[in-house]
């Protein structure tokens, strides 16, 4: 049976691995093979320790039987993507993650609707996130939760042969609460 909870300090392995699967499966072609490789689940684990507690921030993970099968991170909008710079009227969906598996099987819908009510309960009416450009199913995705992009870029860069890229982002907003 599926639960979703809050996660736990004991918990940061397991969602490192969600999320390094998810990243991998997920950005297949979009990020670079040698970036998506080199992904390390322990350095993932550390930071989610690290910051394990921060209450700007929640992580509420789906648990189906013994196995943490996806995850959703939202709290305060960062501004600039800075999580020393937090909007206090703003939300966040900062990452929403599955077991790559679990795709097309509504856990993605339930961790949305988790965080959003996440979000809701703490007082943001407007939540934002930032997604990819190149990832076409996860706008779809998030455009179908209610999400518009509001002509807000960014880029995300990544390291990859001794080059850096510079991969275009869009802000998506939605308002009205959960």
């Amino acid at each position: 049976m599926l639960t979703i909870r809050p996660q736990r300090l004991e918990d940061a392995a397991e969602v490192a691995g969600v999320h390094v699967r998810a990243w991998q499966a997920g950005y297949a072609g979009i990020i670079p093979k040698d970036v998506l490789d080199a992904l390390d689940p322990e350095a993932f684990a550390a930071r989610r320790r690290q910051w394990q507690g921060a209450k700007e921030f929640e992580t509420l993970v789906a648990v189906d039987g013994p196995a943490i099968v996806g995850f959703t991170t939202v709290g305060r909008y960062r501004n600039q993507q800075n999580r020393d710079d937090l909007d206090p009227e703003i939300g966040e969906v900062l990452a929403i993650y599955q077991e790559p598996q679990r795709l097309g099987t509504g856990l993605g819908r339930t961790l949305m609707a988790a965080g959003l009510a996440e979000l809701h309960n703490r007082g943001f009416r407007t939540v934002r996130l930032w997604v990819l450009e190149d990832n076409k199913r996860a706008r779809r995705f998030y455009e179908k939760a209610g999400f518009e992009p509001d002509g807000e870029r960014n880029t995300y860069d990544v390291t990859s042969g001794g080059e850096t890229l510079r991969l275009p982002e869009l802000r998506y907003t939605r308002s009205g609460g959960a």
